[in-house]
């Protein structure tokens, strides 16, 4: 068994007795695509793990049933909303999406490289980051509030038609110091817990905490549909929550401390299948 980090987390683990490993399912989604739950770890990670698994296959039998069919996936109702949002003008130059990229298939290969380095900007930018860009500068529109809403949306659209796709983020060049932040960020100890991300993700994974079956904490699936909230969910708000639960002071979607952190753990999933919007806990 892995070893157990953190006097509270330790506690936490004792009180359930149990160890729940990640089941041996195939996701197909509609009956047709065939997407990559599980694989060999990238190399940086080879000190670490020797494979990466996607989160759903650490939830119940009717979860991952609601995540293979579209039907049955409430985060499709958002992707359906973001894809009127698509064709859509704003702003003071009359422009929607669809004025500039077509359809939104056409974008089929962009959800998986971010976050990613800007060379114009100078910058690690997220996907929210470059659709509020793209926004401001081509449409003249306002830009939307980070992991809300329309912004929301629109990512779990993107990820939605880059499903099967594999995650690809680019971690060396301009983008690696930002990157060892992201890692620096995922190991250090916070709050009044003193936990890290990698105690409950990289330590513990498989374990059961009181009533939740530890993951990895892979994003590939990222927007996520939560049951607990019944809404789509970020990446920057998961971290948010992570963080707020070791008792810490927290820091805000789309500050630059998350972009990094989703730079680090996205790349912890290179090889796996996009799945979003995937269905959680």
């Amino acid at each position: 068994m892995r070893k157990l980090t953190g006097a509270f987390l330790a506690t936490l683990l004792a009180t359930t007795g149990a160890i729940a490993d990640p089941v041996d399912d195939t996701l197909i989604v509609n009956e047709e695509l065939e997407l990559v739950v599980r694989t060999a770890a990238p190399d940086h990670l080879s000190d670490t793990l020797d494979e990466v698994m996607s989160g759903w296959l650490f939830r119940g039998t009717e979860t991952r049933a609601m995540q293979a069919d579209d039907f049955d996936n409430p985060g499709m109702i958002f992707v359906e909303q973001a894809q009127d949002a698509w064709n859509t003008a704003e702003g003071t130059e009359g422009k929607s999406c669809s004025s500039c990229h077509n359809d939104m298939e056409s974008m089929a290969g962009v959800k998986g490289t971010y976050p990613k380095w800007n060379e114009a900007a100078g910058e690690v930018r997220t996907l929210q980051m470059q659709m509020n860009d793209c926004r401001e500068n081509r449409m003249g529109a306002e830009a939307w509030k980070y992991d809300k809403g329309d912004a929301i949306n629109m990512e779990a659209a993107l990820a939605a038609v880059a499903r099967g796709m594999p995650v690809n983020v680019a971690i060396d060049g301009p983008a690696q110091s930002m990157w060892e932040k992201g890692k620096e960020l995922y190991y250090t100890r916070t709050g009044q817990l003193e936990l890290s991300c990698a105690n409950c993700h990289e330590d513990n994974y498989g374990n059961m905490i009181r009533a939740d079956h530890l993951s990895q904490g892979q994003i590939n699936g990222f927007p996520v549909y939560r049951l607990k909230n019944t809404k789509l969910n970020g990446s920057h708000s998961r971290f948010k929550g992570c963080v707020r639960d070791t008792r810490a002071e927290t820091y805000n979607p789309g500050s630059e401390e998350f972009v990094a952190l989703e730079l680090y753990v996205a790349s912890r999933g290179n090889g796996l299948s996009i799945e979003g919007p995937s269905v959680r806990n």
